[in-house]
């Protein structure tokens, strides 16, 4: 079976970095450096429809900083 198995069973941590993008990390695999995981854990097609309900602006973090900055200053 492959590392990045697509088998609905496996379980998996949805992470966030400090620019508050989303990803999905293997729960048998330690958290890379820079990720935390958010708190919801499930089957892959389930965290990634979580991240599809929760990540609403897929922008880094500080891009939507400085483009509320610029509009702000405008």
């Amino acid at each position: 079976m492959s590392e990045w198995s697509e088998d609905p069973f496996d379980r998996y941590f949805v992470v966030v970095n400090d620019e508050e993008q989303h990803s999905i990390w293997p729960a048998v695999k330690q958290v890379p450096a820079g990720w935390i995981p958010s708190g919801f854990e499930g089957s892959r097609v389930e965290c990634l429809a979580h991240i599809e309900r929760v990540w609403t602006d897929i922008r880094p973090r500080s891009l939507r900083l400085r483009l509320a900055e610029h509009e702000t200053s405008a």
